[in-house]
């Protein structure tokens, strides 16, 4: 029997190398890979399912699930996690030195259901207190103007939510009409080094880590979902690929361990890796349910409550049944 043939579209991540270059084989398939902007991907697959497989947005893929869209089909693997109390810049002339600070303030969003904003906003909520509907939400794009929402929302009654189709946040910023920016991508005078704005959290890695340890939370952006027609075709090919990702970013992890030679432009990488094992535990990177258990439980609450979701969606409910469990031997 031949192979059958897939498209997929992901970041160019060394956890996924190994498969994207043919190093790793997902068995019974012939991949035609898509190497493309985060931001491109996540448009054209949500609007046009354009390929087969695709890294997808979570907070698209929770929205989609609420509201009984079932056209795509996740299986557990999350190419991009990411800590997301760095995510948060404000005016430097505001006074907003600590999160209770952004009470009532005026925050941009490039997207109500972007991922990185709807962990920012449950950590703030949940972790801080902060009042989410004392506040007026802006959505727009981060630095070009007309960015728009990908799935309908349901907001909660009493959420201050304003579109803005003619201006960037990042420009609303820097016009003072604007007191914070929570983005996955920094605003661009932050990137270009303005002193007008500035990170929240600047220590955020200590915060982060003390986070980590109070909740067991190491959020998940992204996760890797199937045109429900392809696995409906081909239901293996769910197992298949989870098996072929996940060993394609083992051998990126045993790559980072690696003192002989220097895999990574980056010094002390096997010591930073040794570290964060200590840290975090021996998997550094989980994929499947189980081992990220917190995290997919804490997202989809947080997505229910800010009106991503319709519905509390069960974590299961994502997933093709076919990587919920495993073998033994």
């Amino acid at each position: 029997m031949s192979n059958i043939k897939l498209s997929l579209a992901i970041g160019d991540y060394d956890h996924v190398r190994d498969l994207l270059d043919g190093t790793v084989r997902a068995e019974g398939m012939d991949l035609t890979v898509l190497r493309l902007p985060i931001e491109e991907i996540f448009y054209r697959f949500i609007k046009n399912r354009e390929w087969d497989v695709s890294e997808t947005s979570f907070g698209k893929v929770v929205s989609l699930a609420s509201q009984d869209d079932k056209g795509l089909v996740a299986i557990p693997v999350f190419p991009s996690r990411v800590f997301r109390h760095s995510s948060i810049y404000v005016r430097s002339d505001k006074g907003i030195t600590k999160p209770e600070n952004l009470n009532g303030k005026r925050i941009g969003v490039p997207e109500w259901a972007q991922t990185a904003s709807v962990y920012s906003r449950g950590m703030l909520a949940h972790e801080y207190g902060v009042d989410l509907k004392s506040i007026h939400w802006h959505q727009g794009g981060v630095n070009e103007a007309g960015r728009v929402e990908k799935v309908k929302l349901k907001l909660p009654e009493g959420m201050k939510y304003t579109v803005v189709k003619d201006k960037s946040l990042s420009e609303m910023l820097l016009a003072g009409e604007l007191d914070a920016v929570l983005s996955a991508r920094p605003p661009q005078p932050y990137a270009d080094g303005d002193k007008r704005v500035r990170r929240m959290f600047e220590d955020y890695r200590t915060v982060e880590l003390a986070y980590w340890k109070k909740t067991g939370i190491f959020p998940i952006m992204h996760v890797v979902t199937m045109r429900r027609e392809a696995y409906e075709a081909n239901r293996w090919i769910a197992m298949n690929l989870l098996k072929a990702f996940t060993e394609s970013k083992d051998r990126s992890l045993k790559r980072m361990a690696d003192i002989t030679a220097s895999f990574y432009p980056l010094p002390w990488m096997d010591q930073n890796t040794t570290i964060s094992r200590e840290l975090l535990g021996d998997d550094l990177w989980p994929y499947g349910i189980e081992g990220s258990r917190k995290t997919l439980e804490a997202f989809t609450q947080y997505a229910f409550e800010q009106g991503v979701c319709h519905r509390k969606v069960a974590v299961e409910e994502m997933f093709a049944p076919e990587v919920l469990t495993t073998f033994k031997v």
